[in-house]
């Protein structure tokens, strides 16, 4: 048998939906994403590798993971459910506020129930909106609800390479990214520019979890210049 312990890499599917109204919210899998109206483009849809404990997944769906077993060879597969304050937290009263018309009229927005606004960088959703003023409640949408999340563990990531990969997608939502190693030194190529501290920070975290690599650098790749119109 294999033990998943904190820290391991591993490649999971997965699907989470709300235990009462059986509602997707999350999912790896693209036919199921488009079953359930939450289909992005911009997904990268199927298998993906995370760290364990390092708040890829939801910390209490982490949490619940570690110290799985499955057999090696073979799929192990979880069905999980979060309570609200292991999933996305109790609702805090104190995010529930009253806002005047007022500040949805600077922004030029006519509120109704339903409507999701952001107010001063926070994003709400209007409960109620009478008598010039709107319930807006700034927890998060599935704040107080229990969660179903069905897992998946394909297998447990070795391979240096993919693990460098893997975590440097996920940290920076970039595609294509290229890793070359030798002799503990891996090589990092992106299609864009990493900024200093950013690239700083993934480095000293990658030694951390990679023990085994020892230096690491990031190359932009040239891009062919667009033709003149």
């Amino acid at each position: 048998m294999v033990k998943i312990s904190k820290g391991d890499f591993i490649e999971v599917e997965y699907t989470g939906r709300t235990k009462e109204e059986n509602f997707v919210f999350d999912t790896t899998d693209e036919a199921i994403a488009k079953e359930a109206d939450i289909h992005s483009p911009d997904m990268n849809y199927g298998p993906v590798v995370i760290c364990l404990g390092q708040k890829q997944l939801l910390p209490g769906l982490e949490k619940e993971l570690e110290g799985k077993e499955f057999e090696e060879g073979k799929p192990g597969e979880y069905t999980i459910e979060l309570q609200p304050e292991d999933g996305f937290g109790k609702k805090d009263a104190k995010l529930i506020k009253m806002i005047p018309f007022a500040a949805f009229k600077k922004q030029n927005i006519m509120p109704e129930p339903g409507m999701q606004v952001n107010i001063d960088g926070l994003m709400g959703i209007i409960k109620t909106a009478a008598g010039g003023r709107c319930l807006v409640d700034f927890n998060h949408p599935l704040s107080g609800r229990e969660i179903v999340y069905t897992v998946k563990v394909n297998k447990i990531v070795t391979d240096d390479k993919e693990k460098i990969k893997s975590y440097v997608s996920l940290a920076l939502n970039l595609k294509d990214i290229e890793v070359d190693i030798k002799e503990g030194k891996a090589e990092i190529s992106a299609k864009k520019e990493i900024p200093g501290e950013i690239a700083e920070n993934i480095k000293n975290k990658l030694k951390e979890l990679v023990p085994s690599v020892k230096e690491i650098s990031f190359k932009a790749e040239k891009q062919a210049p667009k033709p003149s119109e």
